[in-house]
């Protein structure tokens, strides 16, 4: 030192190195495209997914069984939402203390591979008939197999973990072994069999379809009102008109009785040529009425005699263009028949009659039915039994035929005379000129109504009477019954759930599981020719079961029939049939070859799918599972909505609005996917799109920035720092108690599966009740603390915990951003998803102390307003700056001393003044300088001559010589 030197104290002094600033190789940004694949890699580097099962082995299993997704192009943003969900709940199970195995499938037959494989043949011009049938399979397995490929590197890039190298897929040879096993306890128990049944027939496809394979479009239809002609009616007395017999019904002359009609309406006249009765019913109030003037282009006839429901008299005249009328007849519908008979007493002509021909000949009964409405048309309902379920069911307790009117390509076969050849959705113009030259066409017009298509071909279905077969509900087997009371045991999530189901489960006929076609598993069945039994032999089924199991079911194809028959039987007295099995029953029946045949629980502990599969793989699951085992196969169903675009509109091409998930992955990353699904009411219909992302991304960030500052904050914290619960302050102990808060609030939804608002809650406490509070305060105390301090080592312990659980809590969603904050403090050689959930102590929980800072932060809200207006005018530049008046209240001033109130207010200086005279809460400047080192302006300053710009505490820090690295070094 010179003579003229500045003594040491008055020398300049930068401390910004004292500081404890927040450190850590954890980027602030993610960069998710490029650091998941990373990610992956090391997953499978290290045999991750083999470390975890290793880690779970003797724990309790959970089993979420997988619904197999169609291997038929790459994924979609809905099967990405599924996917997503069930890898959430299986890794919050796995979490939680379960082994939760998870085993990805596919389902790999049916009709839109083999439709994909048609279409190749039909751009080339191969004639698909012209394949050997054995050859087309092989190209719709291997179909199925590249698409399997890509659907599973594109799983595992969403981050979903599970045994994808013991996948199941509905075509291995297992599989198909034992679908048709499942096939023959049906055929055993006698719940299988073949019946003519009206079904959902695709002309296009040339197949019956199920249910779950239609969807709903608007269809441009005709609608026609039609005279059926009485012909005779029984007299008998009725006991509800006020005339004695039904013989009033007709006309006393030859002449008038011709023109006395039943009228019908309908909206399928192709269905017309199939007719063979009409419905009616008998609590509906009918009129007869005489035709006086009509409107010049009406086909009525003036003098007429027509019979309809009497509420629909007035739409019924003005569509058909009936100016006026008389009511000659009211009637009950019971009078148009006798009560406890089953024998029709009113009959009409066909409108299709000819007499030069002999065509259409037979007399229509009218019949009573329950299924008769007033809601539209004329309260009579034509029955055409080969072409609505209703229309068999009444058919078949009446004894009509069941006419074969239409083929499988949609055209009418070749005796049905004249419309031979003409396909029925062309039908309607020729239809109505031979309805007009027989005088019966009443009255026609075109409108758009919705109608039943083909999910895959996208063409109106029809209603087709074929020979099928079924599994009937209830037989002695008492398949609905035990179904309903399956689904009265079953907990579903959301619980509306239960009612959909329930409600299809006790409507739905016998269940066809037949369809036309080659790329399936066949229903392996023998039928005796001479009797139309399907033969029953627990033998034959055994050496069917077998060869599926080493060949697959190519078996059946490539086999003469006496290779199963054995030598008891003549293969010349038996049919084999070709049938495939439906898909759905293929579907539902994957918890026999995946649970059941590797030994897993069974029942599965959840099925999770869309809400459209309470129709579809929920649906057939418990109808296969309760017809051969009684119960169902699975505890509980949860169920998600549909994915729509921003504006609420379902995604299409035409409209431009779809979101793939790998342009997603590729913009955003996996990890914002996952949030998005997470962050979103599940049971709904979500939205996502370009805004929407945006969103996610910010949500992300700030749950990014809340791991990063926890992990600067702990940089080398070692367990010597560890602070015991009883001395912790009380704002440590209180952050604390918020823990055990959300580890309940997730504990019960691992249990109920509800995780509607659990992410949301963990976002909302990283930003306001960490990020603005907690952190806010106590970063003056984690920087400028010396580090032997007892609340800088209890905040940092309750900042080893809070990391603990957050990285934990959000692994199983953010999959790839836990895992990254995780080995950021431990090393690559550990993974977050080894852990489980951190148990919080009991004494943690503190409803008391909580019910205290939340009016401590109920008042620092309102001190914080104060400061905001004395900042915004000029008169602070910061909170340090600031001393803040609290009113002077007893509670106020026992809850939290002034020097504790400062730091929760972060203030320099905290004063109580008189509220006698209306004072609030309000802020000043703060007396005093401003310390160099934490930026608090306190009166102290000054006082060290040797650090004459800090306060007390900071320059105790300096002097301690214990300081942080960056000073060290």
């Amino acid at each position: 030192m010179t003579e003229n030197s500045p003594p040491e104290a008055d020398r300049e002094m930068d401390y910004r190195a004292t500081v404890f600033l927040p450190h850590t190789g954890f980027p602030m940004r993610a960069d998710l495209p490029r650091r998941e694949p990373e990610i992956l890699a090391r997953w499978q580097a290290i045999g991750l997914f083999e470390k975890i099962r290793a880690a779970s082995s003797g724990r309790e299993k959970f089993i979420l069984h997988d619904g197999p997704p169609y291997a038929n192009g790459n994924l979609h943003i809905g099967t990405a939402l599924n996917k997503i969900l069930k890898d959430v709940i299986n890794r919050t199970r796995q979490m939680a203390g379960f082994d939760a195995d998870y085993i990805p499938g596919w389902d790999c037959h049916g009709l839109p591979i083999e439709w994909k494989i048609e279409e190749e043949y039909r751009k080339s011009g191969r004639d698909k008939d012209a394949v050997p049938i054995l050859d087309f399979r092989a190209e719709c397995r291997a179909y199925a197999a590249h698409w399997m490929q890509v659907q599973g590197e594109e799983f595992k890039r969403l981050g979903v973990e599970g045994d994808f190298a013991h996948r199941y897929a509905t075509m291995d040879y297992a599989a198909e072994s034992a679908i048709v096993a499942e096939i023959g306890k049906f055929l055993m128990n006698g719940a299988l069999y073949r019946g003519l049944r009206p079904v959902m027939w695709s002309p296009v496809e040339k197949t019956a379809l199920a249910e779950a394979e239609i969807e709903y479009h608007d269809h441009k239809s005709t609608a026609i009102w039609v005279r059926f002609p009485i012909v005779r009616a029984t007299s008998h007395y009725d006991g509800h008109s006020s005339r004695g017999s039904n013989e009033d019904l007709l006309p006393r002359s030859t002449e008038d009785r011709k023109r006395t009609s039943v009228v019908i309406w309908t909206t399928t006249p192709w269905t017309i040529p199939g007719n063979r009765a009409i419905a009616y019913g008998p609590d509906i109030d009918y009129v007869v009425v005489r035709v006086e003037n009509v409107a010049e282009t009406s086909q009525a006839r003036v003098g007429e005699r027509l019979m309809v429901a009497e509420n629909l008299l007035a739409a019924f005249c003005a569509a058909v263009g009936i100016t006026s009328h008389s009511i000659l007849r009211k009637l009950k519908g019971a009078a148009l028949g006798i009560p406890g008979s089953l024998e029709p007493h009113v009959l009409c002509r066909h409108p299709l009659y000819n007499a030069a021909r002999q065509e259409y000949s037979h007399e229509i009964p009218l019949l009573p039915a329950d299924f008769v409405t007033t809601d539209q048309g004329t309260g009579f309902v034509h029955v055409a039994p080969g072409h609505g379920p209703d229309d068999f069911e009444l058919g078949r307790r009446h004894g009509l035929e069941v006419p074969d009117t239409v083929g499988p390509d949609g055209t009418f076969n070749e005796w049905v005379k004249p419309f031979a050849g003409l396909h029925v959705y062309k039908a309607a113009d020729r239809i109505c000129e031979e309805l007009k030259k027989a005088g019966a066409l009443l009255g026609r017009e075109e409108f758009v109504h919705s109608y039943p298509h083909s999910w895959r071909s996208k063409a109106p279905v029809i209603f087709r009477a074929t020979p099928q077969w079924f599994i009937r509900m209830d037989g002695e087997e008492k398949i609905r019954e035990k179904a309903l009371q399956a689904i009265a045991e079953t907990h579903f999530v959301p619980e509306q759930g239960r009612n959909r189901i329930g409600a299809m489960v006790a409507a739905r006929p016998d269940w066809c599981i037949s369809r036309q076609r080659a790329w399936g598993v066949p229903i392996a069945v023998f039928v005796h020719r001479a009797s139309g039994e399907p033969l029953r032999d627990p033998e034959v089924m055994a050496r069917i079961v077998a060869a599926f199991e080493t060949e697959g079911a190519d078996a059946w194809y490539a086999s003469p029939p006496e290779r199963f028959l054995g030598a008891k039987y003549d293969p010349a007295e038996y049919e084999q049939v070709m049938d495939i099995v439906d898909v759905w029953f293929e579907s539902g029946s994957t918890h026999a070859f995946v649970l059941e045949a590797r030994h897993l629980p069974w029942p599965a502990d959840l099925y999770l799918e869309g809400s459209d599969q309470h129709r579809g793989w929920f649906h057939s699951s418990l109808l296969e599972s309760v017809g051969t085992r009684g119960r169902a196969p699975f505890k509980a169903v949860l169920t998600h909505g549909f994915v729509l675009d921003e504006q609420g509109r379902k995604m299409s091409k035409s409209l431009g609005n779809v979101v793939a998930p790998q342009e997603v992955m590729k913009d955003y990353g996996a990890d914002i996917l996952r949030l998005w699904v997470m962050m979103s009411d599940t049971t709904e219909d979500l939205r996502i799109g370009r805004e929407i992302l945006k969103q996610q991304a910010e949500l992300y960030r700030r749950l990014r920035n809340t791991l990063r500052w926890l992990l600067g904050c702990l940089d080398g914290f070692s367990e010597d720092e560890r602070v015991a619960y009883a001395e912790m302050p009380e704002l440590e102990r209180y952050i604390l108690h918020r823990l055990t808060e959300l580890d309940t609030r997730i504990r019960r939804a691992v249990e109920t599966y509800d995780w509607t608002g659990i992410y949301p809650e963990i976002h909302t406490f990283c930003a306001n009740d960490l990020s603005a509070f907690y952190f806010d305060i106590r970063k003056d105390s984690l920087y400028c603390d010396r580090p032997d301090s007892p609340r800088r080592r209890a905040a940092r312990t309750v900042l080893d915990h809070l990391h603990r659980a957050l990285c934990t809590w959000l692994a199983p969603v953010l999959c790839f951003t836990a895992e990254e904050a995780w080995c950021a403090r431990f090393g690559e050689e550990t993974s977050v998803h080894l852990e489980t959930f951190p148990d919080m102590p009991a004494e943690w929980r503190d409803e008391g102390l909580a019910a205290r800072w939340e009016k401590i932060r109920e008042w620092r809200g309102m001190t914080t307003l104060s400061i905001e207006r004395e900042r915004s005018e000029g008169r602070l530049r910061s909170s340090l700056e600031a001393e803040a008046i609290l009113p002077s209240e007893t509670e106020r001033e026992t809850l939290l001393d002034a020097d504790t109130w400062a730091d929760v207010l972060i203030v320099s200086r905290v004063q109580f003044a008189s509220s006698a005279n209306g004072l609030s809460f309000g802020a000043t400047a703060a007396p005093g300088q401003k310390c160099a080192r934490c930026w608090k302006v306190l009166e102290e300053v000054g006082e060290n001559k040797k650090h004459p710009k800090l306060c007390r505490r900071c320059a105790d820090a300096v002097e301690s010589g214990l300081v942080c690295r960056a000073a060290a070094a």
